[in-house]
């Protein structure tokens, strides 16, 4: 194990944000778990707390600078200056293009590429001040092109590029960027997916794990699991890179 740092997961109430968490709390790291609403962060502080992990919950609208610059000041004060940044939060407003409206468009542009902006921006000047950090963005499998998805679809390519400027741009003071992008994986998410679509959650997983090379969906661990090795002392010469975490090529 490495040396205890702070760190942030957004979006970390629920699915792959509360798995990573939890991850990086057993990792040893103090980890703000901040969402929408901290009274929802309530279980996932419970959990780390309860298996001897130290977390604060933390809420935030990752859209609103304000609210953004002041979460990540109250977490520097309160638990010590963030070094690790996982940029998780998302929202989807899934529609085909000609039905999706400027809302549905906006909202999700909001949260994951504004919202990756303005959290990047927060917490880099703690981790410029330490000289290390790691930052790892969430992207999808979906920056590949997904039907009814233009506007995810965009955000999820867009924090790609987003990564490989931050690696180029921070690198010189001991930072990584990197980005993941997940396939499918079983969370409340997927699960919304399948209501939507009319299928059954369990005929939805079936379905998709027999396009997968690894014949089954992924888990939330699954994504924590790759987000510890990029936040550890010994990935320090991967920087700018894009995983796909999805059982197979990143294109099924």
């Amino acid at each position: 194990m490495g040396e205890s740092r702070v760190a942030i997961v957004t979006g970390a109430a629920r699915g792959i944000g509360a798995a990573t968490a939890q991850r990086l709390a057993k990792d040893g790291h103090a980890v703000a778990v901040l969402d929408l609403d901290e009274s929802s962060c309530a279980d996932t502080v419970t959990r780390i707390t309860k298996d001897g992990g130290h977390a604060l919950a933390v809420g935030a609208d990752v859209s609103d600078a304000d609210a953004v610059n002041a979460a990540v000041e109250r977490i520097a004060e309160v638990l010590g200056p963030p070094t690790i940044l996982v940029n998780n939060a998302g929202v989807t407003r899934d529609n085909l293009l000609f039905r999706m409206t400027e809302a549905d468009w906006d909202t999700v542009m909001g949260v994951h590429l504004r919202g990756s902006f303005l959290m990047t921006r927060a917490a880099q000047k703690h981790m410029v001040a330490a000289k290390w950090g790691r930052i790892v963005n969430l992207s999808s499998t979906s920056a590949l092109g997904n039907r009814g998805q233009a506007n995810y679809s965009t955000a999820k390519a867009g924090l790609q590029g987003f990564t490989r400027t931050l690696s180029v741009e921070l690198g010189q003071f001991g930072i990584t960027a990197n980005a993941i992008a997940p396939g499918f994986i079983a969370t409340e998410m997927t699960r919304a997916t399948a209501e939507r679509v009319g299928v059954s959650w369990e005929d939805f997983q079936q379905g998709a794990a027999a396009q997968i090379p690894v014949r089954r969906v992924g888990q939330p661990e699954d994504i924590a699991n790759t987000v510890s090795f990029l936040t550890s002392e010994e990935s320090g010469f991967v920087s700018g890179q894009v995983i796909y975490v999805s059982g197979g090529p990143g294109r099924r």
